[in-house]
Parts: structure tokens; sequence; C-alpha cells
């Protein structure tokens, strides 16, 4: 009995943990630095390009440096699958980290991603030293850009496949100021249940915050169907001396498990194939609840019948003795006792 107990709950474990495991779970598809020295975990997890290197002792790593048209950019080495299953899904991923840019006219900072296929180490006159390439949807490149012009204001904008930007969005905050060199923390949400890329932006240390400065509906499994993605942070300053720091970087995917994917219904299929809804009336009312009447008495003999059977077969039965244990007649022997008695303790306790 005992090993069939643990037999059932060693299943039990089991088919637990296979629901719950994401599917197509890569333990490649999450890091996180807070800091980027000379070390075997960043080695051989970030790769630095152009005019990037890391400075203040392992604290930062600088994209582009104080002379003129520099441009840089770290990327994670290992590519990441950002579609699951059959048919193709979206994975949800969620992005942050903290830089900060110097005075200048530069391009800022863009978090990129880019396919498999993409020249890491090739730079272009383009948006933040990115190639495109010639002819539409040639490289599907998703960046998402922060800037501050001449206006001071903060501009955030999303790109897909071109360096213009298929949303913009603008910030006045006083809080917020790109080109002060103060570090600023960005996080970037892909949800893969609504398709929506949205884009936060606060000051160094400040909480997160509850609405997105900007977001962008964008399905990722048809950008890129069975294809892997780098991800990266790049910066290019153009014609001024912009310095751009990078002070903090962590990406994680959000995988669904097995029993939680389902496919959305059509609005249109479910209206077509809803029925009327009927008003019950008050005949009805009264059928339900004698049907339930009667099905409450029937359990409830059930019951009875089954405790009668079993008090029946269990009840009745006495407990066995084995032979062995048998119990044995004993004999005692009687001494007789003297008893003395002293009347003058007798006498003093009546006194």
């Amino acid at each position: 009995m005992a090993s069939l107990s643990f037999s059932r709950h060693l299943a039990a474990f089991v088919l637990l943990i296979f629901f719950l495991q994401p599917s197509a779970a890569d333990s490649n598809s999450s890091f996180s630095f807070t800091e980027f020295g000379k070390g075997p975990k960043f080695e051989s997890n970030i790769a630095l390009y152009g005019d990037a290197e890391v400075v203040n002792g392992g604290y930062a790593v600088q994209l582009t440096s104080s002379v003129r048209s520099s441009a840089g950019r770290t990327m994670y080495k290992k590519p990441i699958k950002l579609t699951e299953g059959k048919p193709q899904k979206s994975v949800s991923f969620s992005t942050n980290f903290s830089f900060s840019v110097s005075t200048g006219n530069g391009d800022g900072l863009a978090f990129v991603m880019v396919p498999s296929g993409f020249n890491l180490s090739m730079f272009a006159n383009s948006s933040f030293g990115l190639s495109l390439g010639h002819g539409k949807g040639k490289f599907k490149v998703v960046a998402v850009k922060f800037n501050a012009l001449r206006d001071a204001k903060v501009h955030v904008g999303i790109d897909v496949g071109s360096s213009v930007s298929a949303k913009v969005s603008t910030s006045s905050s006083k809080n917020l100021n790109l080109t002060s060199g103060n570090k600023t923390h960005a996080w970037i949400d892909y949800e893969a249940g609504s398709n929506r890329l949205e884009v936060r932006l606060s000051q160094f240390a400040h909480p997160r915050p509850a609405d997105p400065l900007l977001w962008y509906p964008i399905d990722l499994s048809e950008l890129w169907e069975h294809e892997k993605v780098f991800v990266g942070l790049s910066a290019m300053n153009r014609n001024s001396s912009q310095t751009c720091l990078i002070t903090s970087w962590s990406f994680e995917q959000r995988h669904v498990p097995h029993w939680m994917h389902s496919q959305p219904l059509d609005p249109e299929v479910f209206a077509k194939n809803s029925k009327p809804v009927r008003v019950e009336t008050k005949k009805d009312c009264v059928k339900r609840v004698f049907g339930a009447m009667v099905f409450g008495v029937a359990c409830g003999a059930l019951a009875s019948l089954l405790a009668l059977y079993l008090w029946t077969v269990f009840g009745n039965r006495r407990p066995v003795v084995p032979e062995g244990y048998a119990e044995q007649p004993k004999e005692f022997e009687y001494d007789k006792v003297k008893v003395g008695v002293d009347d003058k303790a007798i006498e003093d306790g009546k006194q």
C-alpha cells in the first residue's frame, strides 16, 4: 500500500512539472548585468562593436566617445527566439536598462532587435549606425529610440524595418532630461497576448511608471516567423561630441505554460453560433425545484444505504487475539497479614 501511494504522488508531481514548465524554455534567453567587468560571464555573453568599451572600472559601457562621428553598440552574443509553438506565436519579454547621455546633437540611444543574419560589426550613416539594407523589408529590424533634440524634449520612437519611426511620443516633463548627463531608466515590455510593445521612462532610482509613455501594436511572430534575433543597445553621435553610457541592462523572456495556450475567439463566429437567450417561465422554475428535491432525496437514501452496509460489514467484527497470546489463568497466593493497632495513636487523634 505504501509503495502504491508513493507511486501516485510521484506521478502527480511529474505531471505538475510538465504542465508548469515553459514551452521551448531556453536558459540563454535571460540575462542581467549591473556591472561590466572583464570576467567569464561578461566576455561569454556580451560583445562590443565600434567605439564601445568598458569604462569606470567595469561599472559602465561607453558606446560613443567624445570625438565626432563616433558609433558603438553592445549586443548579447546568443541569438534569442521570440516565437514558439505550432502555429507560431510570439513570446513575451521584458528588458530594462539604465543609461546617461551627455549634451550634444547626437542620435541618443536605441534598443535594437535584429535578425541573426544582420552584420553586427557594420555601421552605416543612418540612424544609430544601423544599416537597414536596400529595399523594404530586407532587414526586419525593430528599434526603440531615445533622444532629445534642440527643443530639450524627450523623443521616444519605435522603428520597424525603417529609420522612419512607426510611432513617436514626446515628453516635456521637467524630471526627464536625456542630455543632462544624469542617469535615466527605461523599461520595454512586449505582451504576446495583446501584441503590444510598451515603453516606459523615468529618472534613475524612481519607480516604474504605471502607464507607458509609448506603445505600438506589432506581431513579432509574423515579422520574424522562425528566425532568431540578437538584442542590443546602439548609439551614434554624428557631428557632435555626445557620449552615451550604459550602467545596467537586463533581459527576460516570459514563456507561457503549455496548458495556458488557447486560440483567441472570433467575435463574429461567436455571434453567429450563439443561440438566443430563452427566458424561463414560472412552470420551468417549479419543475427545476422539484427535480432538485427528488435528486437530493435519492442521494440521501443512497448515502444511508451505503452507511448501513458498511456498518453491517465492519461493525459486527470482534477483535481476534492470536492463540499465542491467549489469556492464561493465574494463581494468587494469599498471606495472612497481621495488623497492629496503636491505641495511643488513636486516642491522640481523637483529642
